[in-house]
């Protein structure tokens, strides 16, 4: 695939044809000691691997299926607590944000500010979390094909050039979702970094009814294809007990189970760049 532009995200960068970066964490701030444990984890194996790490964990899920389920922390603990994860482990750290009210606040805080696929397409929210200066990753939403990625962009670029695209999978029928990895050429082309969301992609929207459902166990097989692909970075959520996550267990991958994992993609990363 083409060259594309180098973003930073603190420390970390993606692009630029180097290798992958991973964003990795919980689905949701579920505590400072859960959320301060998941990050020295995940910094421990990432080191162990060789590969840079983006701290990511979301103070609000204003999208769970049921409006009963778990949501988080709210944007002040939240922020609180990811402030000491930097602080503390020096890690550059990503949260989601659903109001263009929230961005500044945010910014004060984190490294990237991150789109969630449903709200892709919102301008307002967009060009304000474009505005704060920080980077910002958009998820792709699972309704647009790869050559809409390029109005998206086109937004953000405006104000911003330190912008991202994650594919996260594409609405197939009722609660499905699959990839198309033809079309990781195409938005690679638009020339900002490709993320690809592994865990999100197997997800079953809706599939246990009040929740979410998903099969964690698809999650290696996609992650080797995408980085057979020549990705810029992987987004994967963690999480040490999946099974008893209050928000997207079943799609979540087992700590346990991320070394291996990443061990496979550095494996195929260097037979594709060997230098």
């Amino acid at each position: 695939m083409s060259p594309v532009r180098e973003v930073r995200i603190g420390n970390v960068a993606f692009g630029a044809d180097r290798p992958f970066a991973l964003i990795a964490g919980p689905c949701v701030i579920e505590g400072r000691d859960h959320t301060l444990r998941h990050a020295e984890a995940l910094q421990r194996i990432c080191a162990r691997a060789g590969v840079p790490l983006v701290f990511k964990c979301s103070f609000d899920k204003a999208n769970r299926t049921s409006g009963g389920a778990f949501r988080g922390p709210g944007i002040d603990d939240g922020l609180d607590i990811l402030a000491t994860v930097k602080r503390d482990l020096g890690l550059p750290v990503l949260t989601d944000v659903h109001e263009r009210e929230q961005c500044a606040q945010v910014a004060e805080v984190v490294d990237c500010l991150q789109i969630p696929a449903f709200l892709c397409r919102q301008t307002d929210l967009l060009l304000a979390a474009a505005a704060t200066g920080r980077a910002v990753n958009v998820k792709k939403g699972q309704f647009l094909a790869p050559e809409d990625v390029a109005n998206v962009l086109g937004k953000l670029r405006e104000q911003n050039p330190n912008v991202m695209i994650t594919e996260r999978g594409v609405t197939h029928g009722y609660r499905t979702l699959i990839v198309d990895f033809t079309g990781f050429p195409t938005m690679r082309a638009f020339g900002q970094p490709l993320v690809f969301d592994a865990t999100h992609a197997v997800q079953r929207p809706g599939g246990a009814g009040a929740s979410t459902g998903g099969d964690r166990s698809k999650v290696p097989y996609l992650a080797r294809a995408a980085v057979a692909c020549g990705i810029d970075g992987l987004f994967l959520e963690v999480h040490e007990d999946p099974d008893h996550a209050p928000s997207d267990g079943p799609n979540m991958l087992r700590m346990t189970d991320l070394p291996a994992l990443l061990d496979q993609l550095v494996a195929i990363q260097r037979v594709l760049q060997p230098s």
